[in-house]
């Protein structure tokens, strides 16, 4: 039975004896794509090919792909765990020609790959060719079922409709039809009984898809009508772990040796048997998928965060730690601990999970520890929701509620309805479904994008100039019209550019295309969409087909290009001041300011910071010279000494730029000497995840401000502080003399409390052998009258009922407060308040021993103190 490792490898090794070139897994982070956020096919990587961005540099390619579907039209979610062939994060076994060969070739290959090479068994195979659609005057794909009538029996050639044999990259771009194998992993028996040919594509857990071969031949506009494409090619995706399942004779992917190593791990640590009790079985799958996901995505540089790619792998390692935390009664911190069992399975094909071990370890450590307070706190925001729902006389907790506990605090909607049942309530469903339609209405009108067809007026690439000019004689190649948001903007791609199109943390660059007759048409920002730079324009100029000249901002460059070139200097400072563990995780680069996020597992000390901003401006002053080599080969830029940085996707050849020791691979624009660069400040040091710190600073003109403003802000503070010539001591003194007036203060607030308790406890009245303290007053704190409460309730301790409505500054109290054994009764302080709390225009709540409300109109504050007695039944 072959391994896992040699089943990938074996893929491998067919399509380069067939003559592709077999390249990296591209990260599973996708940057510098708007349009994607995770790479969810073994295509992306390729897009700016397939779309005639790029010229491809083999046009045979092989690949093994990490994908993760969990958003949009792929998303898998659900599912996974449940069934036995959904994931997250799974690998795409994939080769691709572009413009070589098509349909026969394709298919061959895949038939001697399955039935020659691995040996599978050809009647357990089906395929599927597209049946054609009338509406769109396609025929059925004749010349695929030709193809495939050479190697398997017609009768097992299926036709598919549109929805699973036509395959489209998006709303406009290239598609055609595809073909899909199938295989029968059930019994002979079974087999016997029903055909597989009846359950393709029926979702039956034992006849699966295991390739999908996608024949590019048309390009969608954006009317939806089809025309040919001039370059067809040939994308094919094959899932390796379902791949593993059929050739290791396995009903389960997760019965392969891709995550049976996992799931052993994780019955060893929660003393559970896999294989006994669904809910732990289903448990068990969830966070061996999940903990892959997870892993590779911190790999890759997408650490969990509350917005878009790093809310998507937060919430995937919630819903991990969740199923521990209910079926495998985990109630600390574990998932981290399954890393060096990942390793062992994937590391020699992914290097990168063990180089990385240490951070990865430590960001799930974190964040496990976080969500599990996390999910304690909203369980007790949970037995408060039913306590109310009980106190309403309610048996339904709403669908708002029911969200909230789903959304903020990872509460899944079987675990609230799960803690529902065992208090005799159930939640709002409909109202739940109702939030969360709400929440993708939001997501997907703030995701939403109209673009025209390009309008192609020339053919041919851009020339990007913008590393040794800021002007440069054009034309325009092609441009469309986009709607997002409200707004309406032109993407112009030009024939030569001097503009930075946002990349590798820089933002892109402004400035304007002038015509002939010198008027000037401004660009706005420029951007990379599938590889392709494109700038942002209002409005197009009436004459498109004109010459044009383009200019650059050149004062926004320089500012981006100082807060570059020192965000290398700065990498250099932090590793040679804290260590060569530093590495950097992500950057941001603009005229303003720069971010540099980096790798270290403590918080930098004064001295550290002052030290790295000391080494900063020590090789500003050197005014180092720019050293530039374009084109340098990979191999020979990491033997030049420059560092590749993990979830980076690097091509043949790199840009590497020099400034003394300081040696980086980088594709954005620098000054031709630090001394330009002026000066540098951090402004701020701060963690942004575990073992991940974020350093904020400016350069150049930015630093004069900064220091400007410091100098404002010690001279307003000087003033406030008569100009005494030693401002530190004078502030500390200050400080001093109001923590003893602080004290003073809040010693006379006892006195009064004290004060006022005695009077109270002077005059009682007393009904229905319940004594009434009743307060009406004005200018006095509330938090007097909450220590007067207190008082009352160590010197009666039963039978009393405490009732204030008082005022401070214009600003109306109610508090309310009763014996522990009037409460066992049935009284309730929080509703009491909130009732009379109506009587001033306000609201408030707490417990049925005490409670306390604010309002707006003090007016009603005897009404409302004549309400809270009422209530209570005390007149």
């Amino acid at each position: 039975m072959m391994t896992a490792k040699e089943i990938r490898q074996s893929f491998l090794d067919f399509f380069a004896s067939k003559g592709h070139k077999i390249v990296p897994s591209a990260p599973m982070v996708i940057k510098g794509d708007p349009t994607l956020m995770f790479t969810n096919a073994g295509m992306n990587q390729f897009k700016d090919i397939i779309l005639g961005n790029t010229e491809p540099k083999a046009r045979r390619v092989a690949d093994s792909q990490k994908c993760l579907r969990v958003s949009g039209k792929h998303n898998d979610l659900e599912e996974v765990g449940r069934d036995t062939y959904h994931h997250t994060m799974f690998e795409m076994l994939g080769n691709w020609s572009f413009g070589d060969y098509f349909k026969e070739d394709a298919i061959a290959y895949a038939w001697e790959y399955l039935v020659d090479v691995l040996k599978l068994s050809p009647d357990r195979l089906y395929v599927t060719v597209f049946e054609g659609c009338k509406e769109e005057g396609l025929e059925r794909d004749d010349e695929a079922a030709g193809f495939w009538a050479r190697h398997i029996a017609e009768d097992r050639i299926i036709n598919g409709n549109r929805h699973d044999n036509f395959w489209e990259m998006g709303d406009t771009g290239p598609c055609g039809p595809c073909s899909e194998i199938h295989i029968d992993l059930r019994s002979d028996d079974e087999r016997k009984k029903i055909s597989g040919k009846d359950l393709v594509n029926k979702d039956h857990p034992q006849v699966v898809e295991i390739w999908n071969l996608v024949f590019m031949q048309y390009l969608r506009h954006a009317d939806g009508h089809l025309s040919g494409l001039p370059h067809k090619v040939i994308d094919t995706g094959m899932g390796f772990e379902r791949l593993c399942m059929a050739l290791q004779g396995k009903q389960s992917n997760y019965d392969t040796d891709v995550f049976q190593p996992l799931i052993r791990a994780i019955g060893t640590m929660s003393g559970k048997v896999y294989g006994q009790d669904e809910q732990v079985d289903i448990a068990m799958r969830v966070i061996a998928d999940h903990i892959r996901t997870i892993a590779f995505a911190i790999t890759d540089g997408q650490l969990p965060s509350n917005a878009k790619a790093g809310y998507v792998i937060r919430r995937i390692l919630r819903r991990a730690v969740r199923y521990g935390y209910t079926f495998l009664d985990r109630r600390d911190a574990f998932m981290y601990a399954l890393l060096p069992t990942l390793i062992d399975s994937m590391g020699e094909a992914y290097p990168e999970l063990k180089a990385q071990k240490t951070l990865i370890e430590k960001v799930i450590k974190e964040e496990e520890e976080s969500f599990l307070r996390t999910l304690e706190t909203g369980i007790k925001l949970l037995d408060k929701k039913i306590e109310e729902a009980k106190e309403k006389g309610t048996k339904i907790l709403s669908g708002v509620d029911t969200f909230t506990l789903y959304d903020t605090f990872g509460f899944p909607l079987d675990l609230t309805e799960l803690i529902l049942r065992e208090q005799g309530l159930e939640a709002d469903i409909k109202g739940f479904e109702a939030e969360m339609q709400k929440q993708k209405d939001r997501a997907r009108n703030a995701a939403a994008v109209e673009t025209d067809d390009w309008v192609e007026l020339e053919s041919g690439e851009t020339e990007f100039v913008g590393y040794d000019a800021l002007e440069a004689d054009c034309k325009i190649l092609r441009y469309r019209l986009i709607k997002q948001k409200k707004e309406t903007f032109y993407q112009v791609v030009l024939s030569v550019s001097p503009f930075y199109a946002e990349m590798g943390g820089q933002v892109g660059d402004s400035g304007y295309l002038e015509d002939s007759l010198g008027e000037k048409y401004p660009i706005f920002d420029t951007k990379r969409e599938n590889n392709l730079p494109v700038h942002l324009m209002k409005k197009m100029p009436q004459e498109v087909t004109g010459s044009y000249h383009a200019v650059v901002d050149a004062d926004r460059r320089r500012a981006s290009e100082c807060n570059h070139t020192a965000t290398h200097l700065l990498h250099q400072a932090l590793r040679e001041i804290l260590g060569t563990h530093v590495e950097q995780k992500g950057s941001f680069v603009s005229p303003e300011v720069l971010r540099f996020d980096f790798s270290h597992f403590a918080k930098m000390t004064d001295e550290e910071i002052r030290q790295v901003e000391r080494r900063v401006n020590e090789r500003i002053r050197m005014d180092l010279p720019r050293e530039e080599r374009r084109n340098m080969p990979i191999k020979e830029a990491i033997a030049f000494g420059a560092m590749a940085l993990f979830g980076e996707k690097y091509g043949d050849e790199v840009r590497v730029l020099k400034y003394g020791d300081s040696i980086e691979l980088c594709g954005g624009t620098h000054l031709p000497s630090t001394g330009m660069i002026g000066t540098f400040r951090i402004v701020s040091e701060s963690s942004i995840a575990a073992g991940i710190r974020r350093i904020e600073a400016v350069t150049g003109v930015g630093a004069e401000e900064y220091l400007y403003q410091q100098s404002d802000l010690i001279a307003e503070l000087k003033g406030l502080l008569n100009n005494n010539p030693q401002p530190v001591k004078a502030l500390q003194k200050l400080i001093e003399e109001n923590a003893q007036l602080k004290k003073l203060q809040e010693e006379a607030l006892k006195r009064r409390a004290a004060e006022i308790k005695d009077k109270l406890l002077a005059d009682t009245t007393e009904v229905g052998g319940v004594r009434l303290f009743r307060l009406e007053a004005k200018d006095i704190p509330a938090e007097v009258i909450r220590d007067v409460a207190f008082r009352i309730d160590s010197a009666v301790k039963e039978s009393y009922f405490f009732a204030a409505a008082t005022s401070n500054e214009g600003r109306p109290t109610l508090t309310v407060g009763i014996a522990k054994n009037l409460t066992e009764k049935g009284l309730n302080a929080g509703q009491i308040v909130r009732e009379a709390a109506k009587l001033i225009k306000g609201g408030g709540g707490g417990q049925p021993h005490f409670a306390s409300a604010g309002g707006k109109d003090v007016g009603g504050l005897s009404n409302a103190l004549d309400k809270i007695v009422e209530l209570a039944q005390l007149k």
